[in-house]
């Protein structure tokens, strides 16, 4: 009798239609301060996580969250608004890196009241229309930190405030010219890049 030939198995595609999707989350079994700093803290926490996922030990960064504030002046031309930047050394990177103006949340503070301070510290600017634009992770593999972008406009300028430590250029660029070097590959700020292209999709959208 001829043996029989099985059949390749086809592997099963999970759809939006198909088996309900895993929610809820992670039950913490134990937590360890592995090292505590002025901005953040290092766990070890051990969890069992939603969706069969087990019991898992993750070292986690807990971070109060940030804000981001994407600066407009469209007084000079709307179509291509003027944007705040600011040039600085960032020592994890190893270089200088253009990005837009940003800072933790203190303990107990509003993202909004955060990113109007941070604003007149960092680039002595004041905005008297505000307006949430998004809230990302910005590494939820090990970083808990959410970064929330707020767009400023009626923007005028005033005196800056920056920490001791912080040796900030302020700069000045059309929205046209951000995107084009986003597009050539010189500008890596994750915060950046994500807050213009976002302002770029909402003003074609005609949202903004």
């Amino acid at each position: 009798m001829a043996a029989k030939t099985k059949k390749p198995l086809t592997p099963k595609t999970s759809t939006a239609t198909g088996r309900k999707k895993a929610s809820g989350k992670a039950r913490l079994i134990s937590s360890k301060v592995a090292y505590k700093g002025k901005v953040f803290s290092v766990l070890s926490e051990t969890v069992e996580e939603p969706g069969g996922g087990g019991v898992n030990t993750r070292d986690v960064i807990r971070h109060n969250g940030s804000i981001v504030i994407l600066a407009i002046d469209e007084s000079k031309d709307a179509a291509d608004p003027e944007i705040i930047l600011e040039r600085q050394y960032r020592h994890a990177a190893g270089q200088f890196l253009l990005e837009l103006p940003a800072g933790r949340i203190e303990p107990g503070e509003a993202p909004l009241t955060a990113a109007k301070r941070e604003m007149i510290e960092e680039t002595g600017y004041r905005a008297k229309r505000w307006s949430h634009l998004t809230k990302y992770f910005a590494s939820p593999g090990f970083l808990g930190e959410t970064m929330s972008i707020y767009l400023a406009r009626d923007i005028r300028e005033g005196a800056a405030n920056p920490e001791a430590d912080e040796k900030i250029e302020v700069i000045r660029m059309r929205l046209s010219q951000v995107l084009a070097m986003i597009a050539a590959d010189k500008i890596h700020d994750g915060k950046t890049m994500i807050g213009v292209m976002f302002l770029e999709a909402e003003r074609r959208a005609g949202r903004l």
